[in-house]
């Protein structure tokens, strides 16, 4: 092999993934929120996660991509093992779609993609949904331009067919070149890629190729064992999951090779389409043995890999790094899941502070404290997530969506140091050995209570289900009362002041906590304002 004809087929390669890269990204991109609806849902059998998994690895081309969420969400506790076992099948299947479109040969009509795909990105810069669709074209050409590519270069190797035909001898030889050339490159796509276009030369057989294909799918594992890499205990058996189910499927299959390749030859006259459908059948036949034995299979997982102890709450459990450069839309879902989770501590930090204020149960002052603490280290989290988020280039409404949730994060960080202020004039009440008459004591817990009502209603902003204009103008009623209410105890206020059923030093006080509570349901109605916005501007 001359340099040059080394540096046209690693060029070829370098082409081929930087195209799969592309669609997989403007894939994502023009699916949006779509995708993050899929992939959030909780699929109640193995067979649905099957279809999941198939579907989102067919929309973003990635079965890398759709394996990393799995882990990311089980590591979360977005799945249960069970169900991630089957979107992890499910992957498998749907990754050979791009083996199926690459044996179709299309290849005379790349550059055409590639003309509209770069018309696209040009002259509708400003419709990011058109210009992700002609990014999309311009990968689709491009794959093929790579797959040419790494065809010519090989040419050389016709009269050298002598170094394949110890994949034919060996099967075990072919499995172990196919998993070290996917762990090389870090695509089984283009392991597929390169397979074909070796049989279309007419240098791998068949029986040299299947092995290959057999290799790819261990091969591409790599890529969950580094996403779990840092994760807890859900995520690792995640990972395992996948590893033995390529692993065992292997195992059962290579074995069996001589009695299915007659099927597999007989399914197309078109090398190139036998080796697509061998990749495809491997994984649709693995997941039929598989299917009924998940629930077994996912307890055998956990006697490898025991469950730890479960997630405390208080930490951030949604920003997985992972996720960002794999999944960006995604990883914008989970700041928004981590916005939710946030409103969830924040609604408890009130809790115990109502305890500390309302019913002076002091014990309950340390928990306040320690989760106002730990409300700032989680926007902290938010903020530099969302940060690395932007980095990868994200645009549109996506990056709208995240600016709203790390705004809103600010405003619930904010709810968090007002309930710990509650606290402080708690504690400064006590000092001076003043307190509230039980009338002036009464108004406070009415507005208080009112204004926890306020932060739940807000905290479902960021909830999976829709939050209507009925619970906008619920929230924005709500605030409004609160409001009136606030001064309208001012004014009672200034009347117990004048009668002196109030001393001047608790009154001051009074006026501050009133302002506190009313200052934690602006904070409420402007997260909504922000969230809502943005749903407004996405629908």
């Amino acid at each position: 092999m001359s340099f040059y004809t080394a540096m046209q087929l690693l060029g070829g390669v370098g082409i081929f993934l930087y195209a799969i890269k592309l669609i997989s990204e403007s894939l994502q991109m023009l699916a949006g929120e779509r995708l993050r609806n899929i992939i959030g849902m909780f699929t109640k059998t193995p067979v649905l996660g099957v279809f999941l998994g198939t579907a989102v690895t067919m929309v973003i081309q990635s079965s890398s991509a759709t394996t990393v969420m799995t882990v990311s969400f089980v590591d979360a506790g977005l799945m249960t093992l069970t169900q991630a076992i089957g979107v992890i099948m499910g992957a498998n299947i749907g990754t050979t779609v791009t083996g199926q479109i690459l044996a179709f040969r299309v290849k005379d009509l790349a550059y055409l993609f590639v003309m509209l795909g770069v018309l696209l990105m040009f002259t509708c810069s400003s419709r990011k949904k058109l210009k992700h669709l002609g990014e999309g074209l311009f990968g689709f050409g491009m794959l093929f331009i790579g797959m040419q590519t790494m065809e010519s270069s090989m040419s050389f190797l016709r009269d050298r067919q002598d170094i394949f035909l110890a994949f034919s001898n060996n099967p075990l030889l072919g499995l172990l070149a196919g998993t070290l050339l996917t762990l090389l490159v870090q695509s089984s796509s283009a392991t597929v890629g390169l397979t074909i276009a070796l049989g279309t030369q007419g240098l791998l057989p068949l029986e040299a190729a299947i092995p290959i294909i057999f290799g790819d799918n261990i091969g591409t594992t790599v890529t969950a064992v580094l996403a779990a890499l840092g994760t807890g205990r859900a995520a690792r058996q995640a990972c395992t999951a996948h590893v033995l189910f390529n692993v065992i499927g292997v195992c059962i299959w290579l074995p069996l090779m001589p009695l299915w390749i007659g099927f597999i030859e007989a399914s197309s006259s078109s090398i190139g389409h036998q080796i697509a459908n061998a990749h495809t059948l491997f994984n649709i036949c693995n997941t039929i043995i598989f299917l009924p034995f998940v629930r077994p299979f996912a307890a055998l997982i956990r006697r490898i890999i025991p469950d730890g102890e479960r997630i405390d709450r208080r930490d951030a459990i949604y920003l997985d790094p992972n996720l960002i450069q794999r999944t960006p839309v995604v990883a914008v879902s989970a700041v928004r899941h981590e916005c939710r989770h946030m409103g969830e501590m924040v609604d408890e930090l009130l809790s115990h502070t109502g305890k500390v204020f309302f019913e002076r149960k002091e014990e309950e002052k340390e928990n306040v404290l320690q989760m106002e603490d730990r409300l700032d280290n989680l926007e902290d989290a938010i903020r530099s997530y969302a940060s690395d988020i932007m980095q990868t280039g994200l645009d549109g409404k996506d990056a709208a969506m995240l600016e709203s949730c790390v705004i809103s994060a600010g405003d619930l960080e904010r709810i968090g140091d007002k309930g710990k202020r509650l606290v402080d004039f708690y504690e400064y009440k006590k000092k001076r050995g003043d307190d509230f008459s039980p009338e002036a004591l009464s108004e406070v817990r009415t507005l208080f209570t009112a204004a926890r009502k306020a932060v739940r209603l807000a905290s479902a902003t960021f909830g999976p289900e829709p939050f209507t204009a009925q619970h906008k103008a619920e929230l924005d009623g709500l605030a409004d009362h609160i409001r009136d209410l606030e001064a309208q105890l001012r004014a009672s206020h200034a009347s117990r002041l004048s009668t002196g059923h109030c001393s001047p030093e608790a009154g001051l006080v009074f006026i501050d906590v009133l302002g506190a509570i009313e200052q934690i349901a602006y904070r409420s109605r402007k997260i909504a304002d922000h969230m809502i916005g943005k749903e407004g501007a996405e629908a």
